[in-house]
């Protein structure tokens, strides 16, 4: 049975606006963050919806919170579904990080997924994590409809292999927005982007990642 799972990129947060890595830091949105949350509330309140899971930092717990609302749905808090765990890049400018680690950061930016975060995760590893826990969640609910809210870097490694590329090609596939939602189908371990980075319902509180990510 095909299970259909609605990703949610979290609304923009402090970390965003402020240009530095954020990895697993627990950092909280916006106030446009949690305007762009309530929009995607809106979007998907008339959605049949069975389940919703979140990454359990609180930038996507409170993404969440009001799609939960809205559908009269419990939040299920999942440690997987987070970001990277970034080790010294975490709380750093991304032009400092430029400076800082010359190579492995440029590694980022031109072929992420051949990239090692200096004290944290292989985006190798990452995306097992992120595979693994998104199929177990797509497993416990086959043939039902889970909204996941999560971050940049997870919806970009399902963005990778829906399309068909292995992780190692994770470069041609590009960042996703703030709030963005990303519709995959997931059955007999295959996953099928459906529709992704649907921004329409955000109006003029569209948000990206700067140009030096």
């Amino acid at each position: 049975m095909k299970t259909r799972l609605i990703l949610v990129r979290h609304g923009f947060s402090v970390s965003n606006d402020q240009k530095y890595f954020t990895g697993n830091m627990d950092i909280p949105l916006t106030e446009i963050g949690r305007l762009q949350a309530q929009k995607c509330a809106d979007y998907l309140k008339d959605t049949p919806v069975d389940y919703i899971y979140a990454s359990d930092l609180s930038r996507a717990m409170d993404t969440a919170r009001p799609i939960a609302d809205a559908l009269h749905l419990p939040i299920h808090p999942d440690s997987s579904l987070r970001e990277i765990f970034a080790g010294e890049w975490e709380g750093v400018p991304f032009t400092e990080l430029e400076r800082q680690f010359p190579d492995s950061y440029r590694t980022w930016k031109e072929d992420i997924g051949l990239a090692v975060c200096d004290g944290g995760e292989s985006v190798q590893a990452f995306s097992e994590r992120i595979i693994n826990g998104v199929t177990a969640i797509a497993e416990r609910h086959a043939g039902k409809t889970v909204v996941i809210a999560t971050h940049a870097t997870p919806i970009r490694v399902l963005c990778t292999v829906s399309s068909g590329h292995p992780i190692e090609k994770m470069a041609e596939i590009p960042w996703v927005k703030n709030a963005s939602i990303n519709i995959f189908e997931y059955e007999n371990g295959i996953f099928t982007v459906v529709n992704k980075d649907i921004t329409d319902h955000l109006g003029d509180l569209k948000t990206a990642l700067p140009k030096n990510v």
